[in-house]
């Protein structure tokens, strides 16, 4: 019997689709779908009456008509979560809210990550990366996600929150088990995972905060003084919406960042010629990081629910109506990208959507960029010749894009 077509075996790709029900293959390599996709159900409606959209376009008119389309997710966290700490948290964080609060919070937090600021974190940024691989160099071998990418991004946080050094070691847990719960199906074991990490880092929050209430930092670098203090206007959050949003920005700038280095230490040992060009050329870093969060991006999905009856790429939506932003499909869109699948670090332009776009672009988006460029910028110099000794793990999960483990030889020239 002959092989089908590829063209079928798209479409029935697309036709089979439901985010609700993925076969443990898409975990691994979710781009031959989001292709299907993009080819033959661009705007796919789910089993559970929600729309899946791939297309770069698409996403666009979503993220540009923020009056149209909500980021609350209280309607759709309530059957989901009940009455809960991860109801409680994922409904108060910036991130899935509207203005005003999305508008409160956001300002407090840009306000302590100008461009001075950042320029300001990148010679102890420097000097954590020097260290980490220092480590490093002294093992035969290595894990690229626990003893370089996820350390990187817990330290910068932890000093943003002016978090005690000898206090972090949980910190990374707590996140992977709050962010868990944000995948399209989630499990009775993820769900009390998640509402005990919750707990336990509002419980840990609550003393850090009363602390630094008492013995204020510098507002303009520590961002829970900031926080806590609000604008001189008299800006104030509640003692929740500031708890809750000091957990946010450890998830949002934690997991994302760990996964923007691993995935980009991965992508470049697996495109040689790439890795060659930017160990040849390092002052190609910056596109270089610009390409890995577009061809392996670290947050791969994003959700709004229309508040307003509206029509994307020609299918009219009632208010009401859920749609997930593919992020990693629309970032691979030959319409915009030619030769999507090709990793090429010097790609230009390059206008890539792993941040987002819109008001709800990633406050911390040159914070990530600079984590990015110094960590596999100093990784690339100081082991150019890196191998990995055995398949890395992926983390299982469909939102957020990274790896679990990823088991590493430097292998230092000369």
């Amino acid at each position: 019997m002959a092989e089908p077509e590829p063209k079928s075996m798209d479409r029935a790709i697309a036709e089979s689709f439901d985010i609700e029900s993925l076969p443990e293959v898409f975990r691994d390599d979710p781009y031959p779908v989001y292709r299907a996709l993009r080819t033959h159900a661009p705007v796919k409606r789910m089993r559970n009456g929600s729309y899946f959209l791939t297309r770069y376009n698409d996403l666009q008119t979503v993220y540009r008509a923020s009056t149209s389309y909500s980021s609350d997710k209280k309607q759709e966290f309530r059957p989901k979560f009940g009455d809960s700490p991860l109801y409680d948290h994922h409904t108060t964080s910036l991130v899935f809210n509207d203005p005003p609060l999305h508008t409160r919070v956001r300002k407090l937090i840009s306000g302590a990550l100008t461009p001075r600021a950042i320029a300001g974190m990148e010679p102890s940024l420097t000097a954590l990366v020097d260290r980490l691989l220092d480590r490093i160099a002294g093992r035969p071998s290595t894990d690229l996600i626990a003893d370089f990418a996820s350390a990187i991004p817990v330290e910068v946080i932890g000093n943003l929150l002016g978090v005690p050094a000898g206090e972090r070691e949980p910190l990374r847990d707590w996140s992977l088990a709050i962010l868990g719960a944000l995948e399209p199906v989630v499990s009775p074991l993820a769900q009390d995972a998640g509402n005990r990490a919750v707990r336990d880092f509002l419980a840990y929050l609550d003393g850090l905060a009363a602390d630094r209430r008492a013995h204020p930092g510098d507002p303009d670098k520590d961002v829970l003084t900031r926080l806590i203090q609000g604008e001189p206007d008299g800006e104030r959050l509640t003692a929740p919406e500031l708890l809750h949003n000091c957990i946010f920005l450890l998830n949002a700038g934690h997991e994302t960042t760990t996964n923007l280095i691993g995935n980009g230490l991965v992508a470049l040992h697996d495109h040689p010629a790439e890795r060659r060009k930017l160990v040849e050329n390092p002052g190609l870093i910056k596109t270089a990081v610009e390409e890995i969060l577009r061809f392996d991006s670290s947050n791969q999905l994003g959700n709004r629910i229309s508040v307003e009856p509206t029509e994307v790429g020609g299918v009219a939506m009632p208010a009401g109506t859920r749609v997930t932003l593919c992020i990693g499909a629309a970032n691979r869109d030959p319409s915009i990208f030619p030769e999507p699948d090709k990793l090429d670090i010097a790609r230009t332009p390059n206008r890539h959507l792993a941040f987002g776009t819109g008001i709800h672009q990633c406050a911390g988006m040159s914070l990530a960029r600079l984590e990015g460029a110094v960590a596999i910028g100093g990784f690339l110099r100081r082991f150019p010749n890196y191998t990995l000794t055995e398949p890395p793990v992926r983390g299982g999960r469909v939102r957020f894009r990274g790896y679990l483990s990823v088991p590493c030889s430097p292998s230092v020239a000369g």
